[in-house]
């Protein structure tokens, strides 16, 4: 009886193995799962695209203040580098430093963040 009720096999008074009935009750639950966990995983979705976007705006930060630095060493307008969308340049003088300070607009969705790039170089003569 027990190697019965192991394979599968019906018990007396029963109309359905109990792997059936089992499975009857566990439809759809795979799709209930999905549907609780699908606001988490597009939220996971954002965050990482917005980890991305935020890491490539910086490196063209961290590229257009070193541009711009550069230039204004040289003696050439800062206007040569190439800003990022929606960047701001800042370059002063210190002595015989140029410090060139970018920053530039995320947008994560719900608010915008900034991130910024400073680079210094020695005028050249």
């Amino acid at each position: 009886m027990i190697g019965a009720l192991r394979c599968g096999r019906a018990r007396p008074g029963r109309t359905a193995p109990d792997s059936i009935t089992a499975s009857r009750r566990s439809r759809g639950s795979a799709t209930a799962e999905l549907a609780a966990s699908l606001p988490a995983v597009v939220l996971l979705l954002l965050v990482g695209l917005t980890a991305v976007d935020a890491v490539a705006t910086r490196l063209r930060c961290v590229d257009a203040a070193r541009d711009a630095a550069l230039a204004v060493a040289r003696g050439e307008p800062a206007s040569t580098a190439h800003l990022p969308s929606g960047g701001r340049l800042a370059v002063s003088a210190s002595g015989d430093q140029i410090t060139a300070v970018v920053s530039a607009p995320v947008y994560a969705g719900w608010r915008s963040l900034r991130v910024s790039a400073t680079a210094v170089a020695a005028v050249e003569s």
